[in-house]
């Protein structure tokens, strides 16, 4: 079986790669390293054996994205592609909206195209807004993202609900996952953003290689115990091996459904930075900022469902995610370009 993985250079892309290699799937990974390197594949080579065939296209450019489909007989698509920065969406919706929305429709298209039935997207917890209550279950109400970009993540299920919904053979997986962090065990691959990082664990790495001078925790006001953001941190590889499981599902199924990926366990900012300093032993100065736009107070998930449909659960705990990170980030002190 060949899949398809659309920015699959990528943070998650790139771990499930590793974890869709080791299930015997044959992986294919278009990408157009906007937001990765292409260093990545000779990570992926050395950990699995295994060299992806790799094409460097921007996935909406349907001319590009074609000779992919023509050449390989991809059994189904894990859809990555994208632009994902919350506070950059606020700036910039067009841009959010454009990409995001352009490399999934094009995917899809092709995809109908070439008579590949499996899809399986990344999408985020995001879509689930900030009126719902934690734990957050996939029978919820949508539609109320705080941010352009969960909208467009809103905007994408909703267009892979209808193609499923008019097309009796399409299989689609819907992954609302929550906040993957860690690493490759073997600290040959990580999360490796440009510039400032937007998220809390390469932000907290870079401060303890001493790439940045403290921590900036935005808000500590929020109704939460300690006053900081709380959020359902998974461990990557836990994340990609839900992405193996999905795929699995929809091979084997038609429709659409939603599925959440998270531990079921929420943790704050303040928690996340004593489980860093406890398994790297350093220690991470921090200043208290203005809250972020589009953030909400509390975010985790109920992954009941992943249990039941794709007999997935989480299984890395925040101190393991944490060891991994910096085992990477310290590895890696600057990230690829190393």
């Amino acid at each position: 079986m060949s899949v398809l993985l659309t920015g699959g250079a990528g943070f998650i892309g790139s771990h499930t790669a590793v974890e869709m290699i080791k299930a015997g799937y044959d992986v294919i990974i278009a990408d157009d390293l906007s937001n990765a390197s292409p260093k990545v594949l000779d990570r992926l080579e050395t950990i699995t054996g295994v060299r992806p065939k790799f094409y460097r296209i921007d996935v909406a450019d349907r001319a590009a994205l074609e000779p992919v489909f023509r050449d390989n007989q991809i059994d189904g698509v894990i859809h990555f592609a994208g632009f994902k920065c919350v506070p950059e969406s606020t700036k910039l919706p067009l841009k959010y909206y454009r990409n995001n929305l352009d490399t999934a429709l094009t995917t899809l298209e092709v995809m109908e195209d070439y008579g590949c039935k499996a899809f399986v997207f990344s999408s985020s917890a995001t879509v689930y807004g900030e009126k719902n209550v934690a734990p957050f279950t996939e029978d919820m109400p949508t539609g109320t993202a705080t941010n352009p970009y969960g909208t467009t993540k809103l905007m994408i299920e909703q267009i892979v609900t209808d193609a499923a919904a008019a097309n009796d053979k399409l299989s689609a997986v819907l992954l609302r996952y929550f906040n993957p962090i860690g690493a490759h065990p073997s600290g040959l691959i990580g999360e490796a953003p440009n510039g400032v990082p937007n998220n809390l664990m390469p932000y907290i790495t870079q401060v303890a290689v001493g790439k940045r001078e403290h921590l900036s925790v935005y808000g500590n006001d929020y109704p939460t115990p300690d006053g900081t953001g709380v959020r359902d941190y998974i461990h990557v590889v836990d994340l990609a091996i839900g992405h193996v499981k999905a795929m699995d599902y929809a091979l084997k199924h038609t429709g659409s459904v939603a599925i959440n990926l998270g531990t079921g366990k929420g943790s704050s900012v303040l928690e996340v930075v004593r489980a860093f300093e406890e398994a790297s032993g350093v220690q991470i100065p921090l200043v208290i900022t203005d809250r972020r736009p589009g953030d909400i107070a509390t975010c985790y998930a109920d992954a009941s469902r992943a249990k039941a449909l794709l007999g997935w659960e989480a299984r890395y705990t925040l101190t393991e995610m944490c060891a991994h990170s910096w085992n990477w980030q310290n590895h890696n002190p600057k990230g690829y370009d190393d």
